[in-house]
């Protein structure tokens, strides 16, 4: 299903800013069990990043309805939700038109299978050769502008290999590429700062918040590529695949540790 600013169509204007320009942001979320999971969370980030944008979206209330008829049409049938905001169709130019209104896009598309040993035996990682950009005024948000992780992404063909760790020029890790990362070493949670880069996941705040409820330190910090390896336990999460263990990265392995296992568990029963 793909609906238009509330139409049934399947082709936008070649004027519009985002096909133009990346000019606007987007949300992917699971539909499971006929709910949208941290609808909350997520409708709450697509506000910041339009703010922080300065993508005057007013349309909020009728984003929510068509988001129902979503759900109304999907019924029983578990998918991913995909949401596009842009700034419009505002005409060739750096500079916006005046008065536009945002292009609302959603889309829904079929819930990844990933193998069950993913969530429970972990999965593979490696070090990406590409860089991410950084940009404070962009760090955090899920804008449209994904060159970095498509490069990222192409750099193997390995099925074995889940997810590709990014660093920053400074050679600090800053995300995966579809993923947040924590390392977990002498007891404590970190995870990097995302002050400059990265996006800051909905399950990683999930993750913050249930950790503290858990009484488990966890902090944010600049990681090194070395600080991951030398981590007794690593995890990646994203809104699709939840939480995965790390079981091995580059050839180094690692075993899903307790505090994994414990953060997992309560993001499983956490209220969606």
């Amino acid at each position: 299903m793909i609906l238009l600013n509330g139409l049934p169509e399947d082709r936008i204007s070649v004027l519009d800013r985002g096909l133009q320009y990346g000019d606007g942001l987007f949300e992917t979320m699971v539909y499971r069990a006929n709910t949208i999971e941290f609808l909350d969370l997520h409708l709450s980030r697509l506000m910041l990043a339009c703010k922080r944008l300065n993508i005057e979206f007013e349309q909020i209330q009728v984003l929510k309805s068509e988001l129902d008829s979503v759900c109304k049409f999907l019924s029983d049938n578990n998918a991913v939700i995909k949401i596009i905001i842009t700034r419009g169709s505002g005409g060739r130019g750096y500079l916006a038109t005046t008065g536009i209104e945002p292009t609302r896009i959603i889309s829904t598309h079929e819930l990844p299978r990933y193998p069950t040993d993913n969530v429970n035996r972990g999965v593979k990682l490696r070090l990406c050769a590409h860089t991410l950009s950084e940009n404070v005024a962009l760090a955090g948000i899920k804008h449209l502008n994904r060159l970095d992780q498509v490069l990222a992404r192409n750099e193997w063909h390995d099925p074995d290999i889940a997810e590709g760790l990014m660093q920053n020029s400074a050679g600090n890790i800053i995300e995966g590429t579809m993923s947040n990362v924590f390392t977990v070493k002498d007891g404590r949670i970190f995870t990097p700062m995302l002050d400059r880069a990265g996006v800051a996941g909905i399950i990683r705040a999930k993750v913050i918040s249930l950790a503290i409820e858990q009484n488990l330190s966890i902090d944010e910090c600049t990681m090194t590529y070395d600080d991951v390896l030398s981590a007794d336990e690593v995890f990646i999460t994203n809104s699709v695949i939840g939480l995965w263990p790390v079981n091995a990265i580059s050839g180094k392995s690692f075993s899903v540790g307790p505090i994994t296992q414990t953060i997992q568990t309560a993001l499983q029963q956490a209220q969606k």
